[in-house]
């Protein structure tokens, strides 16, 4: 089985000149943790909850969210992405999918065709994939 069948195909994306502020508030909205960052439809980074922790060292002073947020809105997604993005094309196995997260310690994996994204693969896809189709999971047919 390979990438193309769990990934996850609609995505939310954001550009890299948009406000850190706008990241965070997607992924609180809509529960996701990573948010590939894209020039047109083609993936330049990747953006996850870790980062924002990290970009946000307000939150670790104790601020609380109004202040911590407006400290985000001054920060561009730019400066706070992953650049050096490890990405997998569709045909990739699941079964090395899930390797190369587990050796990198990623919780995602964006899938491109070229350099150009079409989809997301999670730990969560994975695990789903495993959990339901057990056989074809560890078989790789």
């Amino acid at each position: 089985m390979n990438v193309r069948n769990i990934m996850v195909a609609e995505l939310v994306t954001l550009h890299v000149d948009e406000e850190l502020s706008l990241a965070s508030d997607i992924m609180n909205l809509a529960r996701i943790r990573h948010l590939p960052i894209v020039e047109g439809e083609r993936l330049v980074g990747i953006i996850s909850q870790r980062d924002l922790f990290k970009a946000s060292l307000a939150s670790v002073m104790g601020y609380d969210y109004a202040e911590t947020r407006d400290h985000l809105k001054s920060v561009a997604i730019r400066d706070a992405m992953v650049k050096e993005v490890i990405t997998v094309g569709p045909d990739t196995d699941i079964q090395e999918a899930g390797r190369i997260m587990l050796e990198k310690k990623i919780g995602c994996l964006p899938v491109v065709e070229g350099d150009r994204l079409v989809g997301l693969v999670t730990e969560t896809d994975i695990l789903r994939c495993c959990l339901l189709h057990y056989e074809e999971c560890v078989s790789g047919d």
